[in-house]
């Protein structure tokens, strides 16, 4: 791996258990809420508003502060330094309410108490009156009202579209809603703030993005960075949900560690969790498409309304994102794609798995239904009449060429493997002799852009460091969540080195050990952090060498380091004697290792570059069963492709696209956000949230990587991201379900089935096609 570039070790021989798999099992992996607390740690507790916007006209907390066990409580007046922890350091988001009352369940004030229980049940002490006012819940009430956030809207565009859509002989205009979704992370939002000396507070955070807990920390305390210190050993699932939203708890909990020089802990239970916290945004797409005969797109012009929240949060990002993938697999030649961020009394959206992306998927997936429906034909023929092809068809709609596409090798490959034209003529014929149980298939693309669109954010960094026995420590800057990445880490150091992976011990990720870390988001955890680590791997590795020649007078390209041992001409010496000799001869054992993404740019304001390193590709096949009397479903088949280039660890890997495929599949079907008029989420527990259970996933459910791939650009092992592309592929199943209600109507009309497609919307599709079609089959 002297570049990189190359790994030699064969794929499976490198399907090691995750590092933590055993403890997980065992129960013996320590979360910060096993942690052992400090002696005279207090325990917070957050009061939450009652309305969704308005002001607070009287607070009285006098049966707050008389409540058993409270020791004391803290408002925005004790905040010493800026009430905001806003994401994008806008200003707008405050911490505690000053008055204002932006969304229901905001925090108005803490209660801290000698334990969790009375702190929860004194905060609910509160007598608050209100001046209350309409909350604007929705995409429609938010656009009525003007409300635009604080950040202008993005354009992509290309040729011309008012050209396009006059050219084309067909023409089609569609909306589609697009649900959002909540994170539901096993392990929920848990911060530990411990006072230091000096102003200095210690925080064990459950974070994505430790550094950016330290920056708002920081501001909100008035203090310089290096007085907070962020630790993350490890987190039970974040999927962007602990990207932001652990600044909340994380500053609450330094504030009154600091206010009441006492270890202070903050867990809040499920429901105040959903409450308080962003979800994935939901979107209403508006767009006009022109089309030829034979399915090939000509034009496509669409609107992106997202609902962001009451403050800016990463929404930028998110709806930047959503556009940059509105494309998928498919090549636009006049295109013009804009986005409409909304501000909304809601709790402020955030980063979710995808970023965005997922959402830009589904709207691309949408035109492509459309049309295959408009013409009669199967929406397979139309995807790949539309894929990116050189040399003339490989523009994306912000100007980056697709120079490694494989998707047309990924699905073609998927569609003789699942089998999917003879399935899909077996439906058809089924579906014609079932007056009841109807059947869908749908086998849909993915194409997904790999790097942060931020160009600074495209780094990593690493600490190294061996001790005298020949076992090594290291530390990263990525955050582990159950999703392998100190896994994968180890392994590309202990190849670099030479060593059993038994000789590595990774460390919580540390703001003190790792500054200036970029959050463990966008699938790009092991592109930066091992690479970093490789960087610092080979920093030791050559000072090694070099002790080795000289202390043997070889030269520097005669010391081969092997398995657990270095050859040094023909002398062989064990890998811990070695660093034994090199510690006596002053050699220092110890380096940090750097890595930056290259050849990335982006103008956002001219919405063009080149923001992406690489593209991963892959594909799913789904079929689906759908009682048409009740409208409920099941999930027969599902077979996924998915492209990883050289995967640095293949049970990893299948683990991430099985996990991330059932994450997609509830979100577009069973997991349903809900705002009541007055703004209040009523969707805020597992009794009335519905996450997938193990008995909704594929009845057959076979992932396969496409063994034959490479990564052409030079990540760490030739391998490819694996976090977020797998969420999209769960748009085979929306598209399966499509299918089966147009059966009901003789596929004469598009479904326009919005996810998530609940059985109670699959039902109402299925009654609206049959109050459009009469009985003969002929359209009203």
């Amino acid at each position: 791996m002297a570049d990189g570039s190359t790994n030699p070790l064969a794929a499976e021989a490198r399907a090691v258990a995750h590092e933590s798999a055993h403890k997980h099992v065992a129960g013996t992996a320590e979360f910060i809420d096993d942690m052992p607390e400090p002696a005279g740690t207090l325990h917070a507790a957050f009061g939450l508003s009652a309305i969704a916007s308005g002001t607070i006209t009287a607070l009285d907390l006098s049966a707050v502060a008389a409540a058993p066990g409270v020791v004391g409580i803290v408002t925005a007046a004790d905040i010493p330094g800026r009430n905001d922890m806003s994401a994008s350091g806008s200003g707008d988001d405050p911490l505690l309410s000053t008055g204002e009352i932006r969304y229901c369940g905001q925090p108005v004030f803490a209660v801290l108490a000698t334990d969790r229980d009375a702190a929860r049940r004194a905060a609910r002490c509160a007598r608050i009156t209100y001046d209350e006012t309409l909350p604007v819940v929705d995409v429609a009430a938010a656009r009525a009202a003007g409300r635009g956030p604080s950040f202008p809207p993005l354009t992509l565009a290309r040729g011309s579209v008012e050209d396009g859509l006059a050219a084309a002989p067909l023409t089609i205009a569609g909306r589609i809603a697009i649900g959002g979704q909540e994170h539901f992370y096993l392990e929920g939002q848990v911060a530990l703030a411990v006072p230091g000396e000096d102003g200095e507070v210690l925080l064990y955070s459950a974070t994505q993005h430790p550094s950016e807990v330290q920056e708002a920390v920081a501001h909100i305390l008035g203090v310089a960075a290096h007085a907070v210190r962020v630790h993350v050993r490890r987190m039970g699932g974040g999927f962007g949900g602990k990207e932001t939203q652990p600044t909340i708890f994380a500053a609450l909990a330094a504030v009154a560690a600091r206010k009441f020089r006492r270890p202070v802990k903050i867990r809040p239970d499920r429901d105040d969790d959903m409450t308080i916290t962003g979800k994935r945004h939901d979107f209403v797409v508006d767009y006009a498409l022109g089309f030829h005969e034979d399915g090939r797109i000509e034009a496509v012009d669409a609107v992106f309304a997202a609902r962001c929240g009451h403050s800016e949060d990463l929404s930028r990002g998110v709806t930047d994102r959503a556009l940059m993938h509105a494309d998928n697999a498919y090549f636009y030649p006049h295109v013009r794609l804009r986005t409409e961020p909304l501000r909304t009394d809601t709790v402020s959206n955030t980063a979710f798995r995808g970023y965005g992306g997922p959402q830009g998927v589904v709207a691309a997936e949408r035109m492509i239904e459309e049309i295959a429906y408009a013409l009669g034909r199967d929406p397979l023929d139309i995807r790949k009449a539309n894929f990116y092809a050189a040399p003339d068809r490989n523009e994306t709609p912000y100007h980056q060429d697709v120079h490694d596409n494989i998707m047309l090798r990924i699905v073609e490959e998927l569609e003789a493997s699942s089998h999917y034209r003879a399935r899909r003529a077996a439906i058809l014929a089924e579906n014609a002799r079932s007056p009841v149980v109807k059947r869908g298939i749908g086998l849909v693309p993915v194409k997904y852009g790999i790097s942060f669109s931020k160009k600074a954010m495209n780094q990593g960094g690493a600490l190294l460091a061996v001790y005298r026995d020949g076992s090594v420590h290291l530390n990263h800057g990525g955050t582990e969540m159950g999703q392998g990445l100190n896994t994968k880490v180890a392994q590309v150091v202990a190849d670099e080195l030479g060593i059993a992976l038994a000789r590595i011990r990774l460390t919580a990720t540390a703001t003190d050990k790792v500054p200036n870390a970029s959050p463990t988001a966008g699938s790009v955890g092991a592109d930066l952090n091992a690479m970093a680590a490789q960087d610092a791997a080979r920093t030791l590795k050559a000072r090694l060498a070099a002790f080795a020649a000289e202390r043997a007078g070889v030269a520097e390209d005669a010391v081969v380091f092997e398995h657990e041992a270095v050859r040094i001409g023909a002398e062989r010496i064990g890998w811990a004697e070695l660093v034994g000799e090199a510690y006596m001869a002053r050699v220092p054992l110890s380096a940090t290792g750097f890595y930056r993404t290259p050849g990335l740019s982006w103008d956002r304001k001219a919405g063009r570059g080149s923001p992406y390193f690489y593209f991963t590709y892959g594909a799913a096949c789904a079929e689906v069963a759908v009682d048409t009397l009740t409208g409920e479903y099941a999930v027969e088949r599902v077979d996924v492709l998915q492209d990883v280039g050289r995967s640095l660890n293949p049970a990893i890997d299948r683990g991430q696209i099985e996990g991330g495929f059932i994450q997609g599949m509830g979100w577009l079907t069973t997991e349903e956000l809900w705002w009541d008029g007055k703004g209040r989420l009523r969707t805020h527990a597992p009794s009335t949230y519905k996450i997938p259970l193990a008995s909704d996933r594929p009845r057959v459910f076979e992932v396969r990587l496409a063994a034959w791939s490479e990564n052409m650009a030079p990540t760490v092992g030739r391998s490819k991201a694996v976090g977020e592309p797998p969420v999209m592929l769960a748009v085979s199943v929306l598209e399966a379900l499509g299918m089966a209600v147009a059966s009901t109507a003789d596929y004469r009309l598009p479904p326009r089935l919005d996810p998530p497609a609940t059985p109670e919307r699959v039902l109402a599709a299925i009654e609206r096609l049959r109050r459009d079609v009469d009985f003969a089959g002929v359209l009203l």
